[in-house]
């Protein structure tokens, strides 16, 4: 399926770029704070809406 070249090439991107994300993470976390500070609200509503429309499904099915 993949040689073995394009294996290391992947494991070794996945590395590099998780590094440089978590960098660029810890650079700008002031700006997060300030900015996205309620943000959490969104994905747990989100997350809230998702299970309802699950819930939903196996309810009516």
């Amino acid at each position: 399926m993949f040689s073995k070249g394009q294996i290391i090439f992947g494991v070794l991107f996945f590395i590099v770029f998780a590094i440089i994300i978590g960098f660029t993470y810890r650079k700008d976390l002031k700006l997060h704070k300030r900015f996205y500070s309620g943000s959490i609200w969104v994905l747990l509503a989100f997350i809230a809406f998702i299970l309802f429309i699950v819930t939903i499904k196996f309810f009516f099915k």
